[in-house]
């Protein structure tokens, strides 16, 4: 990676996996102006997965199309786009736990979606039902 401020070579100088969301914090600094800055490292489902409809066609996975259906449920909310980010990620997460193939059925997008709001704030939960029947 290069550097934000002066576009030289990086090196990273501290790394975490981060488990739970399958991505790597990393600090990195510059080897010319010796700048430090963080950097997260994760998967690009977009390029990975491929949602199988319920017609069997197939569409490109998008997190902006799930994070946009989680912000409407929670738009209730004091902050409403923070918590989607969260919802974003751990629905995310779940659905990685339960695939073994790049193929991802809408259900359980639905499914996981659904179970995590319900653990999160039941109004949400009612109202992304409402919009997204299994």
């Amino acid at each position: 990676m290069v550097c934000l401020y002066c576009g030289h070579n990086t090196s990273v100088i501290n790394s975490r996996p981060q488990k739970r969301l399958n991505k790597t914090w990393r600090r990195r600094q510059c080897e010319k102006c010796q700048q430090i800055f963080t950097s997260i490292e994760s998967v690009d489902y977009s390029g990975t997965w491929r949602v199988v409809q319920y017609n069997n066609s197939l569409s490109v996975f998008s997190r902006d199309t799930l994070f946009a259906s989680i912000y409407e449920s929670c738009k209730h909310r004091p902050h409403p786009s923070v918590d989607a980010g969260s919802l974003t990620d751990t629905i995310i997460s779940k659905i990685a736990k339960h695939i073994d193939s790049p193929l991802v059925p809408r259900k359980l997008i639905i499914t996981a979606s659904a179970e995590t709001l319900q653990h999160f704030d039941k109004a949400a939960a009612v109202h992304y039902q409402a919009f997204h029947a299994v």
